[in-house]
């Protein structure tokens, strides 16, 4: 009897209470397209902070007489460039692993810029509402309605071309995405009940939307601008490929599609692995994305 009780008692109280980290890793755990793009996504950071370390070559350096020589398992390759060389003897290798330090730093300050921005705007025109919500929101919609490559080129045509002028450019284009989740999230918080009672104890404008507000609508921002950053590297992999982003020699994946272009059906490894590389780091944020979506929002948990 007494057995059968405490049976009954183990199963009644829970062994521990859940945390909310705990719950989410769970809840993130369950996808294996999740934890895929997860192990990319540190693999790929580890590789830039490394960079210095992991290249076997240095990114500028030169080899003419072994320009266009064929990765290491071809005939012809030699075992010091694993990849091959471009078209004036640069290790490719050497400039994929510089390039991914550059391309997850053009991610990173784009998304920044676009998101910091985009959530003061966005706060406003949920918050206040009025003339400054239809200011904000038609902006927004005009700059919606322009395909995003073709802003950017514009953007960066009035700008001039370069790096820094690139990642401006994509910061424009992400921007309306980011204005209009934090727009859509502050309206559905503004009327609950902690928000009023929170005005009602004397909070100001101020903040009642960065600190009462703006953290209950940190999940979706978290989970675009994960997928902003794939967004923002295929869109600099664009700029650079127009000769409008990372200008030579810059090792930056777009640039480097861009030089090797006329090669294409000789020495096919020069265009192949840039666009390798393109494709793996967007297909894992993307992935991780999607991860974050799943844990992050209650009706899509499993």
């Amino acid at each position: 009897m007494s057995e059968a009780f405490a049976a009954v008692a183990r199963d009644a109280v829970p062994d521990r209470v859940e945390g909310p980290w705990r719950e989410f890793w769970r809840a993130y755990a369950q996808s294996r397209g999740a934890m895929l793009g997860l192990g990319l996504t540190i693999a790929l950071i580890l590789i830039a902070i490394f960079a210095g370390v992991i290249a076997p070559h240095p990114p500028y350096e030169q080899y003419r007489e072994f320009t266009l020589t064929p990765p290491a398992w071809q005939a012809g390759g030699r075992a010091q460039f694993i990849l091959g060389t471009d078209p004036v003897g640069r290790d490719i290798l050497s400039r994929l692993i510089y390039g991914t330090r550059l391309s997850l730093l053009i991610g990173l300050i784009s998304v920044a810029l676009s998101l910091s921005l985009g959530i003061v705007l966005g706060l406003l025109a949920g918050y206040v509402r009025g003339w400054v919500q239809t200011t904000i929101m038609r902006l927004m919609d005009v700059m919606l309605a322009l395909p995003s490559l073709l802003l950017a080129i514009a953007v960066v045509a009035i700008l001039g071309p370069g790096l820094i002028n690139a990642m401006y450019a994509i910061a424009i284009v992400l921007l309306p995405h980011y204005v209009r989740l934090t727009r859509a999230a502050v309206i559905a918080e503004v009327r609950k009940e902690y928000v009023q009672s929170s005005k009602i104890a004397g909070a100001g404008a101020m903040r009642l939307m960065f600190s009462t507000i703006l953290p209950n609508c940190v999940a979706p921002l978290i989970v675009q601008a994960t997928l902003g950053f794939s967004s923002a590297i295929l869109d600099a992999a664009a700029l650079g490929f127009l000769g409008l982003g990372a200008q030579p020699p810059t090792p930056e994946w777009g640039s480097m599609l861009a030089d090797a272009l006329e090669f294409i059906q000789r020495a096919s490894w020069v265009v192949t692995f840039p666009g390798l590389a393109i494709l793996v780091t967007v297909l894992a944020f993307n992935l991780m994305g999607d991860g974050l979506r799943d844990a992050l929002d209650p009706k899509l948990k499993r």
